[in-house]
């Protein structure tokens, strides 16, 4: 038996058993401590951005979505998939936080990045901190964003509301909090291309072969 955090986690199989539109289920047989081999069924998926867009009154730009799968609207920020070919994080940000809340942003910082849900999915989110804002025209929405409505929330009654469970989006919950808490010990922001070592590719890199 090797020294705890020492085993080298390998991959002897894998195979995709569902390709959907926005994740794919892979089932991979990893070698264990020990020489056995167990099952791992994982969602990959495109990984996504997410925008805490601050305005000069100190608030954030939320939006309420319906999510089908919890049956119910959700306090999220502007958030989009990774799945534009060659787009970077920082400009799918941009991209997104004008689709979804018509806004725009003078400066972009690295806020957090966010792992979902690491036992069973590679996704994760990059949020990124976006100040100076202007607002601009927002292109017509479909389908859940149809129904979708901009509010916007100051940070204080932000933190607030995570902490009663009002904010419950995984997302938003991190994005509030690292907010809260660099502003309150005065921690540097790293910038917005900052290497991102584990921004998911396998779904990327299958379908368009970019790593991405």
């Amino acid at each position: 038996m090797t020294e705890p955090g020492s085993h080298e986690f390998r991959t002897s199989a894998s195979r995709v058993a569902y390709d959907g539109a926005v994740i794919a289920l892979r089932v991979d047989d990893v070698v264990m401590p020990g020489g056995r081999t167990a099952v791992r069924e994982v969602v990959e998926h495109y990984g996504a951005v997410a925008i805490v867009a601050v305005d000069d009154d100190d608030r954030i730009v939320f939006v309420e979505q319906y999510r089908h799968p919890v049956g119910a609207r959700l306090l999220e920020l502007p958030a989009g998939l990774l799945d534009e070919p060659g787009e970077s994080p920082l400009e799918a940000a941009q991209r997104e936080l004008v689709e979804e809340a018509g806004v725009t942003a003078a400066t972009w910082h690295l806020l957090v990045d966010v792992a979902v849900s690491p036992g069973m999915t590679d996704e994760s989110v990059r949020v990124f901190l976006a100040e100076g804002l202007e607002v601009t025209e927002r292109p017509e929405a479909e389908h859940e964003e149809a129904d979708m409505k901009v509010i916007r929330i100051s940070l204080a009654e932000a933190v607030v509301k995570a902490l009663r469970g009002e904010i419950t989006n995984a997302t938003a919950v991190a994005g509030v909090l690292a907010l809260s808490a660099a502003r309150s010990d005065g921690t540097e922001l790293r910038p917005a291309g900052a290497p991102w070592p584990n921004q998911p590719a396998a779904l990327a890199q299958r379908r368009h072969g970019d790593g991405r």
